[in-house]
């Protein structure tokens, strides 16, 4: 059984790394359409809004089963060290 301290570490490194592909595409996709803005000298606030909402939603639809397969894994990780809690 691993103890809280580890177990709160693991699960925020879970939420680090599951968070850190939808924003990374939001931040490229943002800047590229900020550096498109600013070529063109087109100041819409709301231009970035679309591209980042559809490379977003892209890519939790491409890596939503890895997230998630990691997610039900970590569950099942903390479910068996509370059944190793019990004893018999």
């Amino acid at each position: 059984m691993h103890s809280l301290t580890s177990l709160v570490q693991e699960a925020l490194l879970l939420v680090l790394l599951a968070s850190a592909l939808p924003v990374l595409a939001g931040l490229v996709v943002g800047f590229l359409v900020s550096l498109a803005q600013a070529t063109t000298q087109l100041q819409e606030q709301t231009l970035s809004f679309a591209p980042k909402v559809v490379a977003i939603f892209l890519t939790l639809s491409l890596a939503g089963p890895w997230i998630g397969s990691q997610l039900v894994r970590f569950a099942f990780h903390v479910f068996d060290g509370f059944a190793g809690m019990v004893g018999p």
